[in-house]
């Protein structure tokens, strides 16, 4: 067996089940051109499978579209709606790794996100933070990413113009994840 390329601390290759009870996946976006709402989803499952070489890793994410919350139940229906995601027709958003390379003292994870049928290629910036065990016999692994879309690329396009100029919802939209991960099954 050769050593990985990569070598990082405290690292375990495996399988790992996304602990959605320990995680957020939330965004933010520009409000009214002067401020940012920001949001959660509430349901989500996925799994990490490290590689022995972490370049080789790789992770799939499922999100629940209905369990969207911005602190407006009013708001929510309507991103809910046809206007936004329209969650009749496409209740998930789906993200899918498509390789994994390094990037100054971290990593991004190349993949693909899919968006009421549409799919385009989303990098992640990945923060490693760490594995170890956990208070019930098990390991975990934590992770945070950033990106960031254009949500008119995945044709949510729904907007109001603003006296003097402007619109109500940037295109923007700033993407956090902060994930904790329970290894299922160790390749070691």
């Amino acid at each position: 067996m050769t050593a990985p390329a990569v070598q990082i601390p405290g690292y375990i290759a495996g399988t790992w089940a996304i602990d959605p009870v320990h995680s957020d996946v939330s965004f933010t976006v520009r409000h009214m051109m002067i401020s940012k709402v920001r949001g959660r989803f509430g349901t989500f499952t996925g799994t990490v499978v490290t590689g022995e070489d972490p370049l080789a890793s790789e992770v799939r994410a499922e999100i629940d579209l209905t369990s969207i919350d911005t602190n407006n139940a009013q708001r929510d229906e309507h991103v809910r709606s046809a206007d936004f995601f329209e969650v009749d027709k496409h209740p998930t958003m789906t993200y899918a790794s498509t390789g994994i390379r390094l990037a100054g003292d971290g990593f991004v994870v190349d993949g693909e996100l899919s968006l009421k049928g549409i799919t385009k290629p989303v990098p992640l910036a990945l923060e490693f933070n760490g594995a170890g065990p956990d208070a019930f016999g098990g390991t975990r692994a934590g992770f945070s990413a950033t990106a960031e879309i254009s949500r008119k690329d995945f044709g949510i396009e729904f907007n109001m113009p603003i006296d003097g100029g402007g619109v109500v919802i940037g295109d923007k939209i700033s993407i956090s994840l902060e994930i904790e991960a329970v290894l299922e099954a160790s390749t070691a």
